[in-house]
This record gives C-alpha cells, structure tokens and sequence, in this order.
C-alpha cells in the first residue's frame, strides 16, 4: 500500500492539470508563490524503511509550462513598467516624426505642430495641477476675503461694462450696423427677463460670465486673424474628411445617383461622421474635450456639474445624446437644472448633422462658431429664465462620471456608432417629406383663401417674412434682405433646420454663381454678411416638431419626472430659439467683410464666359459710379447753328 501512495498523488497531480486552464491559473498563482508545482504536497511525508524523505516530483507537461506561466506572471507583475516603455516609444516616434517633418517643410507640418502644442499645454497643466495644486490652494485661500473678493467682482465688473461701451463708441463708427445688432441683444434679454419664472432668484453672475464668454468666443473666431484662421482650417479639414464618405457611398449607390439624387448625397454623411463621432467618444476623446469646456463654465458662471456637462455635450451631440451622458442623475435634478439641459438641446445641433449642413455648402467655419459659442449663452439664458430656487444636490464635479458607452472595442464602436445614424437618417428622410409635404399643402390653401379677397401669392412664408421681419432687422441684417431671413427662421421654428438650411444653401448658390439679385418683386440672393447671421440663427434644433422628440428622450431616461418635463418643455423651446437669436446678434455686432477687394478693372477687362457675384459686384459698382457722376455733372445746352431762310 505504501508504494502505490505516491503514483496515486502524482496521478491526482496530473489530472489537475489536465482539467482545465483555470484551475492550472488558480493553482499557479499558490505554487509561483511557493516555489512547487500545484498538485504537490506542502509537507512531503517519509516513504520506505529507509526514513528518506521523497517530495513529489513535477510532472514534465508541468515543467513544459512552467517558463510560459512564469513570463506571464513577470508581465502581470511590471504591467505598469511595460505600458511606460510603450508609451515612451511612441512618444520618441512621434517627436521624430514631427522634428523631421518640421525640418522638411515647416509650413506644411505647421497644422500637426500646433495641435501637438496644445496637447502639451494640456498635459503640462494636469501635471502641474497634480504636483502644485494643493499648495497654491493653501497659499491663496487666505487671501480669499469675503469683502475682497466682493469688491474684485464689482470691479471686474464695471471694468468689462466700460470696455464694452468704449469698444462699441470706437468700432461701430465705421459700421453702424453693428449697433442694431446689440440694441438686438439688449432687447432680447430684457423680453426673457419680462418672462422668468423668478425675478429675483436671477443669477446674474452666470448670465454676465455667460454672455461674456459667448462674446470672447466669438471675438476670438471672428475678428482675430489666428482664431478666423484656425477656425477656417477646422472646417476646411472637415470638408475634406466628409468627402472621403463619397468612397463607400458611391460603392453602395453609383456614381450617378450621389452627385444627382440629394438623399444619397447628402445622407451617407451622416453614417460617416456618426461612426467617427462614436470612435472618438469609445477612445475618450469627446469626453475629455467635454469635461474641459463644462469646467470652465462652471468655474466660471457658478452652475452645477450635471447641468453643465450636459450643455458641453449638446456641442457635439444631439439632443437626445447629450442628457445620456448624466442619464443616472436626471431623477434628482432640480427643474432650473432640467431646464438648462433642454434649452441647451434645442440651442445646439448634432455634431452628425453638422456635416450634413457643410456638405450643403453652408460655411463650415460659421457653424463651428455657433455650436460653441451657443453652450454658454444658453446657460446662461436658462438661468435667466428659469433661475435655481432649490438645493442641487449635484455642486461639485465629485461623484459624477461620464460613461464611454457599451463598445467592447474599436470595431464594435465604430460599428455601433454608423449602426445608430440609421435610425436618424431615416428619421430626417421621413420629416423631409412629410413636412415639405405638409407646407405644399399649406401654400396652396393659403393661396386659395388669399385669392378670394384678391390677394396674389399668399403663402406661409410671406406671412412669416412680415411677422419675423422684425427679429431679422434687431439681428443686424440690412432692411431688403430682412423679408428672406425672415422667410428662414419662420421655415426654422416651423418645420425644421434641415429644410431651412437647404433653402439657405440655395440663396448662397445663386449668389455665387452671379444671378439677379432681384427678380420681379422677389430677391434671389442675399448678401454675404445676412448669410453669416442667418447661419448662426438657425443653428439650433428650436422647432415645435421637436417637442416630441425632446419629451420622448427624456422620458425614457426618467419616467418619473414625466410632469416636469411637460410642464417646462415649451419654455425651454422658446428660450432655445431666443439663444440662436442673440447667437446671431453677437455674430452681428463682430462681423467684419473679409477677404481681398476684387480689382474690378482688371476682371472686367478680361474676357468673361460667365457670370459670378464678383462680375455682378464690379458691374453694379461700375454701373453706381456712372450714374452718381452724370447726376452730379451739370447738364448744359451748347447753342446751335444760326439758322439762315434761304
């Protein structure tokens, strides 16, 4: 019996490890620890009448693992180590590759140069913040008197007050158009203060800290050459990444039909950049990006961490896309805070349909402009409306996270990400014919009624041309073409942005390509500074169709609060539309005509095969110098010849 005990265990030995893998890693984590094979026995007992002590010997399919297992638990052990050296690499790679693309052609690598140095900037201040924070906390929190501080702010306060009216005196002196533009914004922020819901409850420090990052913002993209060139190139750079849809759109669908049939060339864009939008979001980049921007207006204007995130992610998502990103807090948000994440869905648009609305042809600089610079104004609008009159429990970034979606990898995002565009590609297919169905229909009733008391071509968008025109003019656009900005936010808050921007995109073309301004009683075009006003006015998903749309969101995320999203989705709609509105009078207050002055004499004396705006500029330029200066010659009757009676 003594013999057999030994073969008995080491057959027990290899049958353990024969069973499967994870009892072998289960073993292998107790036996690397105890330096003996799994299956062993710790206390090796005398065998024999010699008194020898005999250990269980490992089994050779053991000692075959062994170094495999020992390797993989090293690593397990310096994963930390490893994924430093990785990094290490590819950071040397990628200074090598910049020095030397740097060294061949500077300009050319200047774009990668300056993304490479934000990135920089970023790291360099997480890792002070890391190193330094606590001690600069220390340092100054006794310097953080209350009167102090009261006083800075009041301070701060008056000084931004006279810089503005001083700036306004010196800037508006060439262009007076731009002060219709900010008697709009005065005008427009006292009618919301007319209608808040608690007058004295307004915050006005996120109102000014909103409104004035709205203003830096759009100073900084519109009037400096650096922010209007990095701008441009951002959206010079999306129109070249959205035209490599026209690869797998034209594989699905032909040549032909994407470049004659607008759903198929149009559409396919949104798969693409909905894909590239859920790559960015499964690697952390989108939520990196939001964080950063939802900090800086919370620091800022004071507002919760819940309520801001959700607006930073209205930036770059829809309205149904962004609440998921505080889906897990929307049942305990104050209503000030469930409004805030309304109005900021309706003052933005999906960064998917952004790409729709360049491949239209409208300027992608313009609309990257208003996505970001409608964030803070509509938290700040929200606020102003609907002021905070309870206790959030969300005033700290602490316990609020964002998520990075279900994906499991990069495939599986990327797959997800074009897999969800459908569901909103056959969602503006069917609005698309359903409301320009319904507005067919509504023109011919309207011109049907108008005829009967002899009212030629009445018809819906007349009707908003004459009830909007109003707003138009406050916008800061020129009086003749107020009547076509009009007819666009009417088609906007009515229908949708889609069909407004589409309707937009067709006055740039005709402008472009140098038609009559005017045909009849009807004007084809308008100018270019209208344009870029109308482009930041109907960036905003502020439309009555998406009531149902924004309830419906929400109220799968939270059921319970169905009441109080009902009771305040429609003052959050019309806050929304106000917010694209003061949008565009910022926009109108910092427009300036950019661009070299086209030498009309040297273009006109060429020879012309056809028509464009700059053609028709220089002949009507031509056209009212000749006729100012015959009407300014005096005209003079030379005596004839006497006549003679013959």
């Amino acid at each position: 019996m003594e013999q057999h005990t030994p073969r008995r265990r080491q057959s027990n030995s290899l049958t353990s490890v024969a069973s499967g893998l994870e009892n072998m890693g289960v073993e292998l984590s107790e036996s690397l620890e105890e330096d003996q094979a799994p299956g062993s026995d710790p206390n090796p007992t005398e065998v024999g009448d010699s008194g020898s002590k005999t250990g269980l010997e490992p089994s050779s399919g053991w000692r075959s693992l062994q170094p495999a297992l020992k390797v993989r638990c090293f690593y397990r052990e310096h994963t930390q180590l490893f994924r430093w050296i990785c990094k290490g690499l590819l950071c040397t790679a990628f200074a090598a590759f910049l020095l030397i693309a740097c060294l061949l052609d500077f300009q050319r690598a200047l774009a990668l140069f300056v993304l490479t140095c934000v990135v920089l900037v970023f790291l360099a201040y997480s890792l002070l913040k890391r190193l330094l924070g606590p001690k600069l906390q220390r340092c100054v929190k006794p310097l953080g008197h209350p009167r102090l501080n009261l006083w800075f702010k009041r301070g701060l306060a008056l000084v931004a007050f006279l810089g503005l009216i001083l700036w306004l005196a010196l800037d508006t002196s060439q262009r007076p158009e731009q002060l219709v533009s900010f008697a709009g914004v005065c005008v427009f922020i006292g009618l919301l203060f007319a209608v808040s819901k608690h007058h004295r409850a307004v915050s006005w420090r996120a109102v000014s800290w909103g409104l004035g990052i709205q203003f830096v913002l759009g100073l900084f993209v519109i009037r400096t050459e650096p922010g209007f060139v990095a701008f441009q190139w951002l959206g010079d750079q999306i129109q070249i990444f959205l035209s490599y849809t026209e690869a797998g759109s034209s594989f699905v669908f032909g040549e032909t039909l994407i470049k004659d049939v607008f759903a198929f060339q149009v559409l396919p864009v949104i798969v693409f950049f909905s894909c590239a939008m859920s790559v960015l979001y499964y690697v952390g980049l989108m939520q990196w990006v939001i964080l950063k921007i939802s900090w800086l207006m919370q620091v800022t204007m004071g507002t919760t961490a819940t309520e801001t995130l959700s607006v930073a992610g209205n930036i770059f998502v829809s309205q149904n896309e962004a609440p998921l990103l505080i889906r897990p807090y929307l049942a305990d948000m104050t209503l000030s805070e469930i409004h805030v994440v309304m109005t900021g869905g309706y003052a933005t648009i999906a960064g998917s349909l952004l790409g729709a609305y360049i491949s239209f042809g409208i300027d992608a600089a313009s609309l990257i402009a208003a996505s970001v610079m409608a964030a803070p104004c509509a938290l700040a609008l929200s606020k102003l409306v609907y002021p905070e009159v309870e206790e959030s429990k969300f005033r700290s970034e602490e316990g609020v996270k964002l998520t990075y979606g279900d994906a499991q990898n990069l495939l599986e995002a990327a797959s997800n990400g074009a897999a969800l565009s459908v569901k909103v590609v056959t969602n503006i297919i069917a609005n698309l014919i359903a409301f320009l169905a319904v507005l067919a229909f509504i023109n011919a009733a309207l011109s049907w009624l108008g005829e009967m008391v002899d009212v030629q071509g009445l018809s819906f968008q007349l009707i908003c041309s004459y009830i909007l025109r109003p707003v138009a003019f406050l916008m800061g656009v020129a009086w003749e073409d107020c009547s076509v900005v009009a007819e666009l936010l009417g088609v906007k808050l009515f229908l949708n942005e889609f069909v407004a921007y589409q309707e937009l995109s067709e006055y740039k073309q005709r402008r472009l390509a140098g038609a009559e301004e005017w045909v009849g009683s009807r004007k084809q075009w308008i100018s270019v500074r209208a344009e870029t006003l109308t482009t930041f006015a109907l960036c905003g998903f502020a439309n009555f169709s998406s009531i149902g749309i924004m309830l419906g969101g929400l109220t799968s995320m939270a059921p319970q609060r169905k009441s109080d999203f009902s009771q305040i989705v429609l003052r959050a709609l019309c806050t929304g539309a106000i917010v694209s509105i003061v949008n565009a009078c910022v926009a109108g207050i910092l427009y300036v005509p950019r661009g070299a002055e086209v030498d009309c004499l040297s273009l006109l004396n060429t020879t012309l095969s056809s028509s464009s705006f700059e053609v028709y500029q220089c002949c009507r330029q031509v056209f009212q110098r000749a006729r100012k200066t015959f009407l300014e010659t005096p005209c003079t009757l030379s005596p004839g010849p006497p006549h003679t009676a013959h």
